[in-house]
């Protein structure tokens, strides 16, 4: 969707705080681009460590897999991973899906952005997970661009959104570690 369409959803709290224009001065650029929006990551950083020997299985996870940090910047160790969060919060209308892509800036520099897509009538903070596929340390910066939403509004509504099957991860706020759905 166009610039002019994220805008106006926007204006009814798709995404809060919303920066109206690219923002590049001394940053790497966040904001609403022509078909798109830059998001930021926050300053809480989960960092992933191999300190206490914890294995990573997603349906128990383990707090002792990472070191929280609260900064600017965020040094990632090489070939390692960590997670953060937007700055903004999003609320997806029910007939959007919305895709992120990393951008080119930390990409060139070894550093891949993953976010699953986020859908329709999802809303939180959305939790980004950074890999720095380097062998050498790299930084992410907080308050800056790390990545871009594309939206993509379907011909119509989905039968059944994430907020109708109470998705797990609906609503989050701050980083949001893996967890499994209780039946």
């Amino acid at each position: 969707m166009p610039d002019s369409w994220i805008r106006a959803q926007a204006k009814k709290g798709m995404i809060e705080p919303f920066v109206e224009a690219q923002r590049a001065e001394g940053t790497i650029s966040y904001g609403l681009s022509s078909y798109g929006y830059d998001a930021r990551a926050a300053t809480e950083f989960k960092v992933f460590t191999n300190v206490d020997n914890a294995l990573i299985d997603p349906k128990d996870f383990s707090h002792t897999s990472f070191v929280d940090r609260e900064a600017n910047v965020c040094i990632l160790p090489p070939n390692s991973f960590a997670l953060a969060r937007t700055v903004e919060y999003f609320r997806i209308p029910r007939d959007v899906l919305v895709i992120c892509l990393g951008k080119s800036t930390y990409a060139r520099c070894g550093i891949i952005v993953n976010v699953t897509p986020l859908e329709p009538e999802w809303e939180g903070h959305v939790t980004l997970e950074f890999s720095n596929t380097t062998p050498l340390p790299a930084k992410i910066y907080a308050n800056e661009g790390v990545c871009q939403f594309l939206f993509f509004k379907g011909e119509g509504s989905c039968d059944t959104s994430y907020k109708d099957r109470a998705g797990k991860y609906m609503g989050q706020q701050g980083v949001t570690l893996p967890k499994m759905k209780l039946t």
